[in-house]
């Protein structure tokens, strides 16, 4: 037991204390998962109830005990009808949702393929322009070409008189 550590019993003051010791526990083994807790949790609702065909009134000539239970339908039928209602409200947002959720998604794919257009022109411009410095050097290179293979000819040309001359003899 002695070579066991003392664990100093730290007391939290004040809510900052406990959160900042929560921390400091979590960050003592990070690769340990933390537990987190799930969002509040929709009350499950029984199914609303049939309709009930023989309910009875509040008028005169039922007995006391009738009111009691004039009472319950009263209650079941005005839950069977709130729950329906909320029901109704919950599908309506749903689709409503639903609908606003597709009208942006298609409002970004158009400006999405509207600047994608864009970048293709923008590409295509680039590629055709390139293209045409291409051809214009290699027509450049071309002309270049054919003008020193005439050159050439013209010097063999002279050359060539200029040989004849020294071998017949003197000019």
């Amino acid at each position: 037991m002695a070579s066991k550590e003392k664990k100093e019993v730290f007391i939290p003051k004040t809510p900052a204390d406990l959160q900042r010791m929560k921390l400091e526990k979590l960050m003592k083994n990070p690769d340990k998962l933390a537990a987190i807790p799930d969002g509040p949790k929709d009350r499950k609702h029984p199914n609303a109830p049939e309709f009930v065909r023989d309910v009875m009134g509040s008028s005169a000539g039922a007995g006391s005990g009738e009111f009691h239970v004039y009472r319950g339908y009263r209650r079941r039928e005005l839950f069977r009808q709130k729950h329906l209602d909320e029901h109704a409200k919950k599908e309506s947002e749903r689709t409503e949702f639903e609908k606003k959720i597709d009208a942006n998604k298609q409002a970004a794919e158009e400006k999405t393929a509207k600047k994608r257009a864009k970048r293709q022109k923008k590409k295509m411009k680039k590629k055709m322009k390139k293209q045409e410095e291409q051809k214009d050097t290699e027509e450049e290179k071309k002309e270049e070409s054919e003008s020193e293979e005439e050159e050439e000819q013209d010097q063999v040309k002279e050359d060539d008189g200029e040989e004849n001359c020294f071998v017949i003899g003197g000019r």
